[in-house]
């Protein structure tokens, strides 16, 4: 990206017209200390519009949380706009699993359970968002929202807005580095942050953002994947299983078309 601070200034007037058309008052972010939602709140914050910015803890590693936290109190000593909540839900996340039934699909439950605490957090953000008129900025990037649809449906899928999305992992770097996002956050390897033993996105995908932009990329460019090495071809596969596996997170919620006729 040779020009990161126009794209700083493009996505900022999107976001000042969008909310302007809405009629909204600001924005709610989720603060996970991670590199996209750091980079998201900032620029929301650069809006000059109040920014709620919710850190949401379920039983998380205490260095996500810490990183967090260092990010907002960065955000609210530069800007006036920005104000923040830390919210525990590990005790509403604990009291939901004990009340459900047992099973024996134990695989099953540890990534159905780490959905949920996506799904708690979206619906905590959607409290404050109703309580302030705020809009919902969510913190996908290009690779995880149309490439391999790396979130959680209805969870850090579900957003009002995508000030990002449009942008490579490699790109929000770039980004993140021209807004002086701390530090500590650049350098940290991404996490959803949904899983008790701090599984990172590469140990869950068996790919790192490079590898996966480099796939997205080559199958616009090289349909045939002609010309491969086989560690490249490995690479395509598991781009191309996340791909087809998540296709109902990407594409519009399918609907039962009813023939006029059946309902005359």
């Amino acid at each position: 990206m040779k020009t990161p601070e126009k794209v700083v200034n493009h996505i900022v007037e999107w976001l000042k017209d969008y909310l302007k058309n809405s009629k909204m008052n600001g924005f709610v972010v989720g603060v996970s200390g991670g590199i996209d939602s750091a980079v998201t709140s900032t620029l929301c914050s650069l809006t000059n519009a109040p920014v709620l910015c919710l850190e949401m803890e379920i039983h998380q590693d205490p260095s996500q949380v810490s990183r967090a936290q260092k990010h907002i109190d960065w955000l609210e000593g530069k800007f006036d706009n920005v104000t923040h909540h830390n919210i525990s839900l590990t005790g509403i996340f604990d009291g939901f699993v004990s009340g459900l039934p047992n099973t024996d699909r134990k695989e099953e439950q540890l990534l159905s359970l780490a959905n949920t605490r996506a799904r708690l957090r979206m619906t905590t953000l959607y409290y404050f968002a109703a309580l302030h008129r705020y809009l919902v900025a969510g913190t996908g990037n290009k690779v995880e929202d149309f490439g391999v649809g790396f979130y959680t449906k209805y969870g850090d899928g579900g957003v009002d807005l995508s000030p990002i999305a449009d942008l490579l992992k490699s790109q929000i770097y770039e980004v993140a580095q021209s807004l002086d996002v701390i530090e500590e956050i650049q350098k940290a390897a991404p996490t959803d942050g949904l899983w008790s033993d701090n599984r990172t996105d590469e140990d869950q995908m068996g790919a790192n953002y490079n590898d996966l932009e480099w796939a997205m990329g080559e199958i616009e460019r090289n349909p045939s994947l002609k010309g491969l090495n086989q560690n490249q071809l490995n690479i395509i596969e598991i781009y191309m299983n996340f791909n087809r596996q998540n296709q109902h997170k990407m594409i519009p919620i399918p609907v039962c078309e009813i023939p006029p006729q059946l309902l005359i």
